[in-house]
């Protein structure tokens, strides 16, 4: 009898947000590459392009296949156009998972808040998989996988981010509303993994200090902050046939600070 595994071998991943060597997006890339996925490394600007181009050598180097796609995922045309590059690079007629992982702008609470500050963080994150979603569905087989990556700060009600917690519990309620949309008539799961602070570069020195500060001690598992491959291998777990039960869930991978 041979062991069970969560092999994706044949399966086409799209990853947004994944063009940052040391961001969450990047490693949930280079781990479903690991695992015999064909994977799309995604950015949105031609700065980001240098380090979006690192992130697929790196896959590369370590036997797997991936290619770089720059698209706007905030807009219905880049969102397709994501889709139809994703088809045509590859030379494929399917696309089994997609991980939105994109976010743009930056935490802050509500009285520095602009109409452009709150626009920005909303498009990447509660509009770019609705786009995503609604490109991407019609060449998903049945068994294909959605994942959000959200933030616990969905939860918490953190006062110095609160939009961004505001923009994650909306993303929230939307997995949970897309699953039956999703499940019943094509057989695609949709969950969220939702991190807790994480050591990457994604925020300014002293806020994630702050953050990590406040919250390492909440923690269960371990007095320590989040790696990418923490959240990587939830993701990785979620996206295997293994989790074919699973879906419009909410799923804390933050070493237990929150427990959903």
């Amino acid at each position: 009898m041979s062991p069970d595994t969560l092999d994706l071998a044949g399966k086409v991943a799209i990853v947004t947000g994944s063009g940052r060597e040391t961001g969450i997006g990047a490693c949930i890339a280079s781990t479903l590459a690991r695992n015999g996925a064909l994977v799309i490394i995604n950015h949105v600007s031609d700065a980001s392009s240098p380090r979006a181009t690192n992130v697929m050598e790196d896959i590369c180097r370590q036997g797997g296949r991936a290619a770089v796609v720059k698209a706007d995922v905030t807009t219905p045309e880049g969102a397709k156009a994501l889709i139809n590059e994703t088809l045509l690079v590859f030379g494929v007629d399917h696309i089994d998972i997609l991980v939105n992982n994109a976010a743009a702008g930056m935490p802050h609470g509500v009285p520095n808040a602009t109409r452009e500050s709150v626009d920005t963080l909303f498009s990447s994150i509660v509009y770019a998989p609705i786009f995503l979603v609604q490109a991407a569905v019609p060449y998903m087989p049945r068994g294909s996988r959605v994942i959000n990556i959200g933030s616990i700060a969905s939860k918490l009600g953190m006062a110095p981010i609160a939009i961004y917690g505001a923009a994650k519990a909306a993303a929230d309620a939307l997995t949970y509303s897309m699953a039956m949309e999703l499940g019943r008539s094509r057989g695609i799961t949709i969950n969220t993994v939702s991190p807790g602070p994480v050591d990457t570069d994604a925020l300014p020195k002293e806020q994630a200090e702050i953050i990590n500060r406040t919250l390492v001690p909440m923690t269960r598992a371990e007095e320590r902050v989040g790696t990418t491959h923490d959240i990587a291998d939830a993701v990785l777990l979620l996206v295997s046939e293994k989790s074919r039960w699973i879906t419009g869930q909410v799923i804390s991978v933050s070493g237990g600070i929150t427990g959903g």
